[in-house]
């Protein structure tokens, strides 16, 4: 980073000095952006801008437990960017989810909605509350809760909130039908519904089939592709299922799965038959991803053990890796596992699951990294494609859906691709992402006198 840059990065820090995932997503987009600010000084004003949130919301979220004990958890949305379409990005509902947390992945969803090609601003938002172990009505009552606040400072062509982490079809349909007792309106202010109420075909699919076809094309360029190779992939929820369903219909072997209590490792390969019995576990059943090894035989099992202990699963010797659990799951140590043993390619279906030390890692060893804002944007391209079945009353078939996913993850490869060849760094998805989302923000913002 040189000198210019970084005093916009120290000024991030100055401001907000204990948020260090925002910083880190930050000093990455910066890094990346040096040779653009070069070229164009004149966008300068905009790095300036683009680093602070248009509008951050904060609130409590009071709420009834099934004995009648009272709770009060925050809940957030951050308004990062609207310069060139309403916010756009999911609620986590997470113990960890701080305004950090939230920070950096509006921040990335900034560059990551921009690279779809959609007309979609960048947001996040959530809450500290755990969904895990709450009953129904608990979840539906803190899910009213929390809307009575938000509904406010949401809307169809606003701020359209989405699911993420502990966010999915139930808590979206509590979300969904509470704003619209409270707005006394039927729009399409949320994504990831229901088919019955405005849902769209593929949306549940989406972030994993997405990622599996950007792998597919930067595969592509060195000439190799899924067919017979063997993937890794951490995490076992809606992101993993279906990467590793994509995995399998291109003739991929996946290999590994994991949640927060370990992971497994199956060397003959998980098939369609296993897939859908993790799916049922995890799904219907919420299990642990330690049932699949007690069940199928041949099967590795390794619980988790404390940090700084290194993940196993990336040890795994494999082709591909595909990290879909969550942020900094791989680090520096861990990358160097997989380099050791010769992983080809890395695209990462979570958000920022490597650290900065594991992309150096990667990119040094000429391993081809796909970084999250590119590979994991089939999700909220998606959601911007149900979007537009909302604005137009109507619903395309899956055919329709899967085909328009596609040739989105295809342009999006192909404009990170080039943009990064134009800049000088072939290969590198992770500048050519960045710069490819930034200039056509930083272009809107412009044009809109940097409002």
């Amino acid at each position: 980073m040189d000198s210019t840059m970084k005093s916009v990065y120290d000024s991030v820090i100055a401001r907000d000095p204990n948020q260090p995932e925002f910083h880190q997503a930050v000093e990455e987009v910066l890094d990346s952006l040096v040779p653009v600010i070069q070229a164009h000084p004149e966008y300068l004003q905009v790095v300036r801008a683009i680093v602070e949130a248009e509008r951050i919301i904060q609130f409590r979220v009071p709420w009834y437990d099934d004995n009648g004990d009272f709770h009060v958890n925050r809940g957030f949305r951050i308004q990062f960017n609207s310069a060139i379409g309403p916010y756009k990005g999911g609620l986590r509902f997470h113990p960890s989810v701080n305004q950090s947390i939230l920070k950096f992945l509006a921040f990335e969803q900034v560059f990551k909605n921009s690279l779809t090609g959609l007309p979609m601003g960048g947001g996040k938002g959530g809450s500290d509350f755990d969904p895990k172990g709450k009953s129904d009505g608990e979840v539906m009552r803190f899910c009213q809760s929390f809307m009575m606040e938000l509904w406010r400072h949401i809307g169809a062509d606003l701020d359209v909130p989405a699911g993420d982490i502990g966010v999915g079809g139930r808590e979206i349909g509590y979300l969904f039908g509470m704003y619209k007792k409270l707005a006394n309106e039927f729009t399409g202010v949320l994504t990831g519904k229901g088919r019955s109420y405005g849902g769209s075909l593929i949306r549940p699919q989406a972030t994993g089939y997405g990622l599996v076809y950007f792998a597919r094309e930067m595969l592509a360029t060195k000439d190799k592709s899924f067919e017979g190779a063997t993937v890794a992939i951490s995490g076992s929820g809606n992101v993993a299922q279906f990467a590793c369903e994509k995995v399998i219909d291109l003739g991929g072997k996946p290999v590994t799965l994991s949640d927060s209590s370990g992971f497994i490792h199956d060397p003959a390969g998980i098939d369609r038959e296993k897939l859908a019995w993790i799916m049922d576990l995890k799904n219907n059943r919420r299990g642990r991803i330690k049932e699949f090894a007690d069940h199928f035989d041949g099967v590795e099992y390794t619980a988790s053990k404390p940090e700084p202990n290194l993940n196993g699963l990336w040890g795994v010797n494999v082709d591909i890796a595909l990290p879909c659990a969550t942020q900094n799951e791989i680090n520096g140590e861990e990358a160097q596992m997989l380099v050791d043993n010769e992983v080809t390619a890395v695209a990462e279906g979570a958000n920022m699951p490597c650290t900065p030390e594991a992309v150096e890692c990667f990119q040094a060893n000429g391993v081809l990294f796909a970084p999250g804002k590119a590979s994991n944007a089939g999700g909220v391209a998606t959601s911007g494609l149900e979007m537009s079945q909302n604005s137009l009353r109507m619903s395309w078939t899956r055919e329709e859906v899967d085909q328009k996913l596609e040739a989105i993850m295809v342009n999006i490869h192909k404009n990170a691709f080039e943009t990064a060849e134009k800049y000088g760094m072939p290969g590198n998805y992770v500048a050519g992402a960045n710069i490819a989302g930034f200039l056509k923000v930083a272009e809107a913002m412009q044009a809109q006198g940097m409002v």
